[in-house]
């Protein structure tokens, strides 16, 4: 099994009227059922956000650095431009920094042109904080043309916005080359805190160790998979929860080889060099 951490970034990038916005945040945090308020601000969202960028995600580098595993981020450009210091540790850490798009918005009703300069936006962001750009994307609340404005903006080597398999797939219909894409999950992720689906890190931590353990039995009859953990500074970063994934953390380990933890470009880059479509020639930069 090869085993993803993604800790998603942003906070610093959610809808906020003083980010610009005409209304509040409303989704994911410890207000289950939050809706949005029109022209305010909410006091209560602000500072639950706030959580994740001042203790989350700390305590998240901490327990990453301490077990020695590697992680992606899915970082929101603007999130980013908010908590240098953050960038800065994600670099030192060695993580691979994906594009969690410029806004953490739903792009549902985005005109293409707005979307396509928040992409190349948040592309110069990560080349000027991190010294490097994005090679993975996953913009979240994508809409149907969210994968061609990707494709066209040329250096990105997959994005994650499906949910449809258990392992990476191509597809030609974007472009005059295939596109790689890396399914993510809404299941094994720790946003089922925020929808009263998990309610103490105990629970998070059996239903993974359950899934994983699944996959490795799978695997060693022939028929290896991926898993992919998604976590939020803000949610996950709170102890109770944290001990949780550390427990899991720890039982992923225990496998030894069987179970590869690895960042998501490490996955692609595999993908791209065994199992790339017939009849296209491999990028160069990844064969």
């Amino acid at each position: 099994v090869a085993l993803n951490l993604v800790l998603n970034y942003e906070e610093g990038g959610e809808n906020c009227l003083l980010h610009g916005d005409n209304e509040s945040e409303k989704l994911l945090s410890e207000i289950a059922g939050a809706a949005a308020y029109p022209d305010q601000r909410h006091a209560n969202l602000e500072s639950l956000y706030d959580y994740g960028s001042r203790a989350g995600f700390w305590r998240l580098h901490d327990l990453f650095q301490r077990k020695q595993v590697p992680c992606t981020v899915y970082a929101v450009g603007m999130a980013l431009e908010r908590n240098r210091a953050a960038a800065k540790a994600m670099v030192q850490a060695g993580w691979e920094v994906a594009s969690h798009g410029y806004r953490w918005w739903d792009y549902q009703n985005v005109s293409p042109d707005v979307e396509r300069e928040h992409i190349a936006r948040t592309v110069q962001i990560h080349k000027d904080l991190l010294g490097c750009r994005p090679v993975g994307m996953y913009q979240g609340k994508p809409n149907v043309h969210t994968r061609q404005l990707i494709v066209e903006e040329g250096g990105f080597l997959y994005d994650s916005d499906a949910y449809d398999d258990d392992l990476p797939h191509w597809t030609t219909e974007y472009g005059n080359r295939p596109h790689l894409i890396i399914p993510y999950t809404l299941s094994e992720n720790d946003m089922r805190f925020a929808i009263n689906g998990f309610s103490h890190g105990g629970e998070f931590a059996t239903y993974l160790k359950d899934y994983l353990r699944y996959l490795v039995d799978e695997g060693r009859r022939g028929a290896p998979k991926m898993m992919t953990v998604g976590l939020h500074c803000r949610l996950v970063g709170r102890p109770g929860r944290a001990a949780g994934l550390e427990d899991f953390i720890d039982f992923a380990k225990s496998f030894g080889d069987d179970v590869w933890i690895c960042r998501r470009d490490e996955i692609a880059k595999f993908w791209y060099q065994n199992h790339y479509p017939e009849g296209y020639s491999v990028p160069p930069d990844v064969a």
